[in-house]
């Protein structure tokens, strides 16, 4: 089965030592493509460094919504001059997440709007977090809010982007509507691990409505193992389990959605690129 993973963190902490040999037991595991987030200016300029290293290796700069209120203009400002790079396929990982709330709402919505603005300018399509408090769903309305005020789905996103998914909801978590509003701007939704935890029902209802070239799966490694990883480290070779789980919800060929999730990768992280 062909893989891909559309975001996992290789250059956290968690990989300090070994990042080059999990890259290549993920290759051995089928896994061809693995889009590293950055979360502030150090890992960004990291991800950058893992990507100019690994050719199946791609990279994505941003401010998450935990450190909005840590990085000032002068930082961003530095991180968004990287986005340029020919490596850098995305912009993120960003979002709102008021379930830990690390960062004051007005931080995070700030961070948000520039975040959606330089993925307009750049035409790499922003990667969005989102998370509320157990029970609530507060910051997924908030977020859709933010994306319909920034226009995204509309003429200008449109002209940019021809087509392709201007955002991606990654590690989906949320209620149905929110992903049918989501899909309606046109993004792409990735699933994880976390779909096998209680609470998260709804991902096997989204599973199905989410259209076959707007569907990706990930790992968030080193985060959110699924059945069967190790609890102390996810890895980019564990996200056949997950690929199998959407397969399977689907109702489709693990073979045949391997190769839809490679397509979709391309298409929407390395468009006119040869893989």
């Amino acid at each position: 089965m062909r893989l891909i993973d559309s975001h996992g963190h290789l250059q956290a902490d968690a990989f300090s030592s070994d990042a080059d040999e999990v890259i290549a037991a993920a290759r051995v595991a089928g896994v061809e493509r693995i889009l590293t987030p950055g979360w502030d200016p150090d890992s960004s300029r990291a991800s950058i460094a893992l990507a100019d290293r690994h050719p199946d290796i791609d990279a994505a700069v941003g401010v998450h919504p935990h450190v909005a209120a840590e990085v000032d203009d002068a930082a961003w400002i530095a991180l968004a001059s990287l986005a340029a790079r020919p490596t850098v396929v995305a912009i993120g990982e960003t979002g709102l997440d008021y379930d830990r709330g690390l960062s004051p709402r007005p931080s995070q919505l700030a961070n948000l709007r520039r975040n959606l603005a330089l993925a307009l300018e750049t035409g790499k399509p922003a990667i969005l977090h989102c998370r509320s408090k157990p029970g609530e769903r507060d910051a997924q309305d908030e977020l859709i809010a933010e994306l319909r005020g920034a226009g995204v789905g509309g003429a200008a996103w449109h002209a940019i982007f021809e087509g392709r998914p201007p955002a991606l909801l990654h590690s989906f978590s949320g209620p149905v509507d929110y992903a049918e509003a989501a899909l309606e701007m046109g993004l792409a939704i990735s699933f994880s691990g976390l779909v096998f935890r209680a609470g998260e029902e709804a991902s096997a209802v989204v599973a199905h409505l989410v259209p076959e070239d707007r569907v990706l799966v990930e790992t968030d490694a080193p985060y959110l193992p699924p059945p069967g990883a190790p609890r102390r480290r996810n890895e980019p070779l564990w996200v056949e389990v997950t690929a199998r789980w959407l397969a399977e919800w689907r109702k489709v060929d693990p073979d045949a959605l391997g190769e839809r999730l490679v397509a979709n990768y391309d298409a929407t992280f390395r468009p006119g690129r040869i893989a």
